[in-house]
């Protein structure tokens, strides 16, 4: 006996069930794979200094933090940044100062190039507080001067900082950068 489901057999409405089950599974792996490949991007902490006693809480502190850029393997950016303590710094809900400082150094014996780069880009982003404040890293090329200039500052989402530093990394010229068109 076949029995009619909206208009399917049994078999084909048992077919629409088992591909909506696989396209879930299917977004759920592409999910995990961006979350994934977005935790590659995280900075390492190398080191803190204490700069305000909080009672309650972590105190004020300066972070040091290491970047690989994702792009270029062997060069790393050093920032430095302040992070605020007491309770609210501590469960994450304190908006860190817009202040920090960043270094790129190349440490590795060759660079290399993972595609070709463009112009600008956007290389790390970190939430700052819980509302709107990112911490940016942008690499710029320096084409004329064969040279990898990075950039740091803060944003909010009405109105930003003009605080920033910039760094560089000069390249050889027996290895020129590849440069997106």
């Amino acid at each position: 006996m076949h029995v009619s489901c909206f208009g399917y057999g049994v078999r084909g409405a048992r077919r629409k069930n088992m591909e909506k089950k696989m396209k879930s599974w299917q977004t759920g792996l592409a999910m995990l794979f961006l979350t994934l490949l977005a935790a590659g991007a995280q900075a390492q902490q190398i080191g803190e200094v204490s700069t305000v006693f909080r009672f309650l809480g972590k105190n004020d502190r300066i972070v040091i933090e290491a970047y690989d850029d994702p792009k270029v393997q062997g060069v790393t950016c050093f920032v430095s940044r302040a992070r605020t303590g007491g309770i609210s710094g501590t469960v994450g809900l304190a908006e860190d100062k817009s202040d920090a400082s960043i270094a790129c150094r190349q440490v590795g014996d060759v660079l290399v190039f993972k595609g070709k780069l463009p112009q600008q880009e956007d290389v790390f982003s970190e939430r700052t507080s819980i509302l709107f404040k990112r911490l940016h890293i942008v690499r710029m090329v320096d084409p004329a001067r064969n040279t990898l200039v990075y950039l740091t500052y803060s944003d909010k989402l009405i109105e930003g900082s003009p605080q920033n530093a910039v760094t560089a990394v000069p390249v050889p010229h027996s290895n020129p950068i590849p440069l997106a068109k």
